[in-house]
């Protein structure tokens, strides 16, 4: 009797956890709908081969010099629109979702390393026909463009690191706690379903220097787009990674102009992480912003995008 009574019991405990989990699931988003809204023109859906279909827009004058431009983690090319509608008239600016972001969605390797990641940008270069480019990208999107100057050298200009990853997190801290749940099946796999908006809402204000600039359009965006099919899997897949560290050597070897542009109240990766970037990049120099959190291209796009023209203008001729 006791142990038919104990089966009821975890019955029902099995039961009302399918029921809540059923009732909080979030379901993928309607690829369709998503390229509705967010792939119009001038939006392009490019085939690099392998399986791999990549959204990018690519636009601005073709004689101009080109600006590739790198998202960070969970963001998509729409963080520099800011930029396109400030420099779009002088520049080429190509600027695509990543593997597991936007409207790209998953790799069909699973595979998000860096390397990957860097594979991805020079294919997208050379189906474009673009030589020499100056690469810019911010927080995960900066280590994409360092290690690709480090990979590619004779195709980079210049570079531009915006909040960018690349100092080494101290070997006492503690890892995020999204970090861990990544590394945990069980409830990995209940993160990859599990993802209201509310969760948006409560962290991206916390991105910017001024919370109000993560309205309910931008936040509609965030959300959305992670729910894209296979986007969830794959953040979790980075997040279960090592973090993407420079050695000084490697930065050491960056033998190129490098402007470090830095929100002087990025709660992601704080100013130090620039001010370590400067001491170990020869010859670069840093930007800081007051008030300004992790995506100074979004929050001070006047000023940023100014700085950037400004250092694109004073490089030497090809």
């Amino acid at each position: 009797m006791r142990w038919r009574v104990l089966g009821y019991i975890v019955l029902g405990i099995v039961t009302v956890g399918v029921i809540a989990f059923l009732w909080f699931r979030t379901p993928d988003t309607d690829p369709a709908a998503m390229r509705a809204k967010y792939g119009a023109p001038p939006s392009q859906f490019v085939d690099l081969g392998g399986g791999l279909t990549v959204h990018l827009r690519d636009t601005g004058p073709r004689d101009a010099p080109a600006l590739v431009l790198v998202h960070g983690s969970n963001a998509s090319l729409q963080t520099w629109e800011p930029w396109v509608d400030r420099l779009g008239k002088q520049y080429r600016i190509i600027r695509m979702d990543l593997p597991g972001h936007g409207l790209t969605g998953a790799s069909p390797m699973r595979d998000y390393s860096p390397a990957a990641y860097v594979d991805v940008v020079d294919r997208i270069r050379a189906k474009l026909g673009v030589d020499h480019i100056v690469l810019a990208g911010n927080s995960m999107g900066g280590g994409v463009a360092w290690h690709y100057a480090l990979a590619h050298p004779d195709h980079v200009r210049a570079l531009v690191l915006l909040d960018s990853v690349g100092q080494p997190e101290p070997g006492n801290a503690k890892a995020p706690l999204a970090f861990r749940i990544a590394r945990m099946p069980i409830l990995r796999n209940i993160a990859a379903q599990i993802t209201p908006r509310s969760m948006i809402a409560d962290s991206l204000p916390g991105v910017f220097g001024d919370p109000k600039l993560a309205d309910a359009k931008m936040i509609d965006r965030y959300w959305e787009l992670l729910c894209y099919p296979g986007n969830r899997e794959a953040t979790l897949d980075r997040f279960a990674r090592k973090p993407d560290s420079a050695t000084d050597a490697q930065l050491a070897s960056l033998k190129l102009p490098v402007l470090i542009l830095w929100g002087e109240k990025d709660q992601l990766i704080p100013l130090s992480s620039g001010k370590w970037l400067r001491a170990r990049i020869p010859g670069s120099r840093l930007i800081v912003y007051p008030g300004t959190g992790h995506l100074p291209m979004e929050e001070r796009a006047d000023q940023s995008a100014a700085d950037v023209a400004a250092f694109v203008a004073a490089l030497p001729a090809r």
